[in-house]
């Protein structure tokens, strides 16, 4: 991989990322001192070269996807005056609180009795009425009825928080789980580690070093997890790089996230966005393609980066397919979070729309399941979706 002879022909502008560039040709390991020049250099496409030729070398053209279906148990949480970035969570008495009944739950996931969902992304509040029973006789019920479909479900703090209502071990809860049919766990909840940070956006969400923790208790059991970062608020990019350390620190330990998403703060609709007088200003494009490539480059031992068309547009993520990335969020259905606080994108995607897009953007589509294994790659345009093995 030549990446600086790429520099010399224009495509690196800003002379600070040269010795960078050096480095990532050389096969070396980037600092944290290296990321935050990388988040502050202006040049996104000289940032974006380097990041899409480490992407060519590892994936080649190919960029996969999961057809899943997102399912939110419940908004109640008892952290509805304090995490003050989200528009979500709702008091349990609050107007438009809702938990679902098993029967809602198995009425929603209804959808995927066509065969063709993979994935049950389950993520909610922390509600002091959804302890361990609730979520493992709602697992439980989802395998006894769509034995085919694997479940990603519960952040590192729903984890905690079961844990803290149930009095049980971090390890202990997350046994119970996966008997009850959990498979592997998203990656949010980290918001930005930063403590100062946390102070302002989130002060009683469990903190990164918990966070940590969580996923370390995970990996030991060998429950996969995927990590992310929360951006675009009040952090610095010093607080970025900082992060982005830490997970490559518990990576180089445990080797159990499978993939790296950072998420794009949106600021309509809660609190934190009328404190900043930024609502109706989400993050530009410029930014969101930014965290993308210095996330390839910088956590060279996490195989996979994800683009969230949900929160960051359709768009952006096929243009994002050239920054560093080889994946993109899948088919959803009904997702409500991340629309809760402005997201103006569509709840859903069909597998046509992914495929257009990724294709359009030059690059080969791929299904993968929830290990990133490759199931099926739609290099002909006709290639029907029924033809499409079964997960193993």
């Amino acid at each position: 991989m030549v990446v600086r002879a790429t520099s010399r022909q224009g495509a690196i502008r800003d002379p600070a990322l040269f010795p960078i560039a050096d480095r990532v040709a050389a096969g070396e390991r980037l600092s944290t001192a290296d990321a935050v020049t990388l988040f502050n250099s202006a040049d996104l496409l000289g940032v974006g070269a380097l990041a899409d030729a480490v992407n060519r070398a590892r994936h080649g053209d190919v960029v996969t996807f999961a057809a899943n279906q997102h399912i939110n148990p419940t908004n109640v949480c008892i952290l509805r005056k304090t995490c003050v970035f989200c528009g979500y969570a709702r008091l349990p008495k609050e107007e438009g609180a809702y938990r679902y009944s098993l029967e809602q739950v198995l009425a929603e996931a209804e959808s995927a009795r066509d065969g063709l969902t993979r994935e049950f992304h389950i993520v909610g509040g922390l509600d002091m009425q959804a302890g361990l029973d609730y979520y493992t006789q709602m697992f439980r019920a989802l395998k006894r009825e769509f034995p085919q479909v694997h479940i990603k479900a519960l952040t590192a703090v729903e984890i905690a928080h079961l844990a803290r209502i149930e009095k049980m071990s971090w390890e202990d809860v997350l046994v119970a789980l996966r008997e009850a049919g959990l498979d592997t766990m998203p990656g949010g909840g980290a918001e930005t580690f930063s403590l100062a940070v946390r102070e302002q956006i989130a002060d009683r969400k469990l903190g990164g070093a918990d966070y940590i923790g969580v996923h370390r208790a995970a990996h030991a059991l060998g429950i996969r997890t995927n990590c992310t970062m929360l951006y675009g608020h009040v952090e610095t990019m010093e607080d970025r790089a900082a992060h982005l350390s830490m997970l490559r620190d518990l990576q180089d330990e445990t080797g159990g996230f499978l993939a790296y998403i950072p998420l794009a703060y949106h600021p309509d609709d809660n609190e934190l966005g009328r404190r900043l007088g930024i609502q109706g200003r989400a993050t530009t494009g410029y930014d969101d393609l930014r965290n993308l490539a210095v996330a390839r480059l910088f956590l060279d031992n996490i195989a996979h980066i994800k683009t969230h068309w949900i929160m960051v547009s359709p768009f952006l993520s096929q243009t994002a397919l050239h920054f560093g990335v080889n994946d993109m969020e899948g088919t959803v259905v009904r997702e409500k979070i991340y629309h809760a606080v402005g997201a103006t994108t569509p709840q859903a995607m069909t597998l046509d729309d992914i495929l257009k897009l990724i294709r359009e953007a030059g690059k080969v589509p791929a299904e993968r399941d929830s290990f990133y294994r490759i199931l099926r790659t739609f290099e002909d345009a006709a290639s029907p979706i029924s033809n499409l093995p079964s997960p193993t």
